[in-house]
């Protein structure tokens, strides 16, 4: 099963207990204009998360006037953008340093994802490690340190949708209970 941008704010949304207005407000710390009603409609699972070894269930007659809105590479950013404001406060760009690139609309986000979430709830290499053993997932400290590569590193791993997963699931346990 993949997990999409949609489902990542999903579960992002209830592992850190955040409410509307406040994703609002996060949205907007990283540089989106956005709606309660707007968050409201990405927060609601994209058909095609329903689907399942290509069977079609009940959930796929979902009412189409609440109809999800899509959530792209460049809105999750800006979310994963926010979220670092929100929980840590701005920081001024140093003088030199490179700007970051975007994410491209095809480009899988759980690389990225793990970084941002990472620096946001001011996290060790060592506690992302115990939230994935939370959940079964055993990831050595090097395999970690493979996935927070830049791309193009020589020892970047891309992180596949199990790890991007289990960790938002992890968080949920630890923040939830």
């Amino acid at each position: 099963m993949t997990v999409d941008n949609n489902d990542i704010l999903i579960r992002l949304r209830y592992a850190l207990d955040i409410r509307d207005r406040d994703m609002v407000e996060i949205f907007k710390l990283g540089d989106t204009e956005v709606t309660e009603e707007v968050v409201r409609k990405l927060l609601i699972k994209s058909k095609e998360t329903y689907r399942y070894n290509n069977e079609v269930d009940a959930h796929d007659e979902i009412d189409d006037q609440e109809e999800n809105i899509k959530c792209k590479n460049s809105m999750l950013e800006s979310f994963l953008n926010g979220l670092i404001i929100f929980k840590r406060g701005k920081q001024e760009a140093k003088p030199g340093q490179p700007e970051r690139p975007e994410l491209k609309n095809n480009e899988k986000p759980n690389n990225i994802l793990l970084k941002k979430l990472k620096i946001a709830l001011s996290l060790t290499s060592e506690e992302m490690i115990d939230i994935l053993a939370e959940t079964g997932v055993i990831i050595t400290k090097g395999e970690l340190g493979a996935l927070l590569r830049k791309e193009g590193h020589k020892n970047y791993k891309e992180c596949g949708d199990k790890y991007a997963r289990n960790f938002l699931k992890g968080l949920a346990k630890k923040y939830r209970g």
